[in-house]
């Protein structure tokens, strides 16, 4: 598909009923397997993809997050959306620019946080956050393709689990023009209620509850940040640690065989 059609078929996932998973690869080879077990899209991960660079969360530039994107864009037949976290910058035509080569990387869609990356003041202040969404909002419209932008409260990741400060924000970049809103680490059934029944666009959930669940409560999609990364990094650990304290390998005896991951990757090779 080519990124009009791609588009198109990303913006049917959001209109269609029902709840869709939407899991977060960190690299090109992650993103081919997701792809092999059948997912309709995919987006990526900054915690993920710093992480795979040895760097923590946060500390990827504009440029290396752009690259990692392109590279799962490459790598897939699927439609990718990004984690472009605060936009790459404070002002809303940072933001604006970021959707611009966001675009000219393949991509069909991607996020902005309302963080400022401050640990001293994490959160933009309203009205700043809705000009940073309206502004990245306006730049995906005159796109020749619809890029579903996502807006992001991020109260719940930085200390001020405000329900209500939460839901005014995400109103707010409702009005602003964002078309899918999320809230990362909302936790419970009580607050994922909360947001969903007080806005009018999808609603992004992270895997907090089944899905099953989060789609009685009229949650549209459903991502899992950085937890693939972690889990594949975890496993990297164990069984490093298992060579160097018990010199063994039993690790070696679970994965897919060799034989099986190079079907996978020879696909569109």
């Amino acid at each position: 598909m080519n990124q009009k059609d791609k588009a198109l078929a990303f913006q049917a996932l959001h209109a269609k009923p029902g709840i869709f998973l939407i899991p977060n690869p960190w690299d090109a080879g992650s993103a081919r397997l997701l792809e092999h077990l059948g997912f309709a899209a995919l987006a990526t991960t900054s915690a993920g993809a710093a992480f795979s660079m040895a760097k923590p969360d946060g500390a990827m530039s504009r440029e290396e997050s752009l690259a990692n994107a392109k590279a799962i864009v490459d790598a897939t037949d699927l439609p990718v959306s990004a984690d472009l976290e605060g936009g790459f910058g404070a002002l809303p035509e940072d933001c604006a620019k970021t959707i611009t080569l966001a675009a000219g990387v393949g991509l069909v869609g991607g996020s902005i946080e309302d963080s400022t990356g401050d640990k001293s003041n994490p959160i933009y202040d309203l009205d700043a956050a809705m000009d940073r969404v309206r502004a990245a909002a306006e730049t995906a419209s005159a796109l020749p393709f619809p890029f579903m932008l996502t807006a992001r409260a991020e109260n719940f990741l930085h200390g001020r689990p405000d329900i209500k400060d939460t839901v005014k924000r995400l109103q707010a970049f409702q009005e602003a023009g964002a078309h899918v809103l999320y809230a990362p680490g909302l936790g419970t059934a009580d607050n994922i209620r909360a947001v969903v029944s007080s806005v009018d666009r999808p609603v992004n959930a992270l895997m907090d509850l089944p899905v099953t669940e989060l789609a009685s409560l009229g949650v549209k999609r459903v991502s899992t940040g950085g937890a693939l990364a972690r889990v594949a990094l975890g496993a990297l650990l164990r069984a490093a640690q298992e060579m160097r304290e018990q010199g063994a390998f039993g690790f070696a005896k679970a994965p897919p065989s060799h034989g099986e991951l190079n079907n996978i990757f020879s696909r569109r090779s």
